[in-house]
């Protein structure tokens, strides 16, 4: 079937809405009719070639050294459409999620409870269906990329079934869509990786999607103080909104102008890192305001290659601290999801207040536009 989808066809290209060709769903796999796609900011790290494979892992995994062009897009919600062969965790009208972390149930991550770190996942950048190898989406007659093998940026989706999470039909549909990535992992980066324990005072650095995630993880996790840090006036602003006790530009103030008298120089019990881009000297900076014996989450996206990163070795082992990294806030997505659309839906988790736009799909290179220009939070994409 013909439909309209995003799609990027080089590296720092435009987000163009083309016409492309979807085939019908193969054995295990399942389209999915669109309802929402959420605007994170891990697809323009696509765009920009931060998240871009090396071409000779490329080449093994897809057969070519490029992961252009790409139909981007990987938060979702939408209503299955029509299932394959062998389908068992959806059918047709089901209300459902999509899961940038496909999890199938059996590896050794999946059955030990880390379903965050399934081996379905090796080629979830790039590269034909995990299903069977070969190809279902084209633009003239060339195969296309997915972003995290959804490609939510298209009227329709065919996917993998262990990349859909089940869903209530009374749950709502957008908000499905911001907690399927953003919210939900950083709600898990303080709930889970930085166990945020009740008394626990925090710092999140940068106030965008993720980090209003984190923000409202810590606070139900019971933290007494969160701080909410971010160069962006009118973020840290929303920031206090929903659930952040204090707020400032930079770790800088944080350090001098609100921690000495909130912890009587004790510092962060966690640091969660969630700005656009991950930063080599961001790292030092939040170890800087990290107590002794307490944890930085490491959030956010660096480029593929950044190798080097800015930290005090001597003070992180002095002070008996820790350096975590982070894939979907360690959370398991079909666990995860609708247990934070229950919190929505009870009024306990907020959402709706975070999206500063709606988007057509012909509309996707603005909604980024107004991402870099601070104008925008949160962005999603209603068909």
């Amino acid at each position: 079937m013909k439909v309209k989808a995003a799609v990027v066809s080089e590296l720092n290209g435009p987000w163009r809405t083309e016409t492309i060709d979807i085939d019908e769903p193969h054995a295990f796999e399942v389209r999915v009719k669109m309802a929402f796609s959420g605007m994170c900011h891990s697809d323009e790290h696509l765009r920009t070639g931060d998240m871009a494979q090396d071409p000779m892992v490329l080449e093994m995994i897809s057969g070519r050294s490029s992961m252009f062009p790409i139909v981007g897009g990987h938060e979702g919600s939408g209503v299955v459409e029509e299932v394959g062969p062998g389908v068992t965790a959806v059918k047709p009208g089901d209300h459902v999620a999509v899961s940038f972390v496909p999890s199938c149930g059996r590896c050794d991550f999946c059955a030990s409870g880390r379903q965050y770190l399934c081996d379905m996942s090796a080629t979830t950048l790039a590269g034909p269906m995990i299903s069977d190898g070969t190809w279902r989406h084209h633009l003239d007659g060339v195969d296309l990329n997915r972003m995290a093998q959804l490609g939510t940026f298209s009227e329709y989706i065919v996917v993998h079934e262990a990349s859909l999470v089940p869903i209530a039909p009374w749950f709502d549909l957008r908000a499905a869509a911001l907690i399927s990535c953003g919210i939900s992992t950083g709600f898990g980066s303080a709930v889970k990786r930085g166990g945020v324990k009740p008394g626990d005072t925090v710092a999140v650095i940068g106030c965008g999607g993720v980090g209003s995630g984190a923000i409202q993880g810590a606070r139900h996790a019971g933290a007494r103080a969160v701080i909410a840090i971010d160069t962006n006036e009118s973020k840290v602003e929303r920031a206090l909104k929903i659930g952040a006790t204090h707020g400032c530009a930079t770790t800088l103030d944080a350090a001098f102008n609100i921690l000495p008298e909130l912890t009587s120089g004790k510092n962060c019990d966690v640091v969660i890192i969630t700005t656009g881009v991950l930063t080599s000297e961001l790292v030092e900076q939040a170890r800087a305001i990290t107590a002794k014996g307490g944890v930085i989450v490491a959030t956010s996206i660096a480029p593929y290659n950044q190798t080097s990163v800015d930290l005090n070795l001597f003070m992180l082992s002095m002070y008996n601290q820790e350096l975590r990294g982070t894939v979907f806030g360690s959370e398991n997505p079909k666990a995860q999801i609708p247990t934070l659309l229950r919190l929505y839906s009870e009024g306990s988790l907020i959402i709706d207040e975070l999206i500063t736009r709606e988007y057509s799909l012909d509309e996707v290179q603005q909604g980024y536009d107004d991402l870099a220009s601070g104008t925008n939070v949160r962005g999603v994409v209603r068909f």
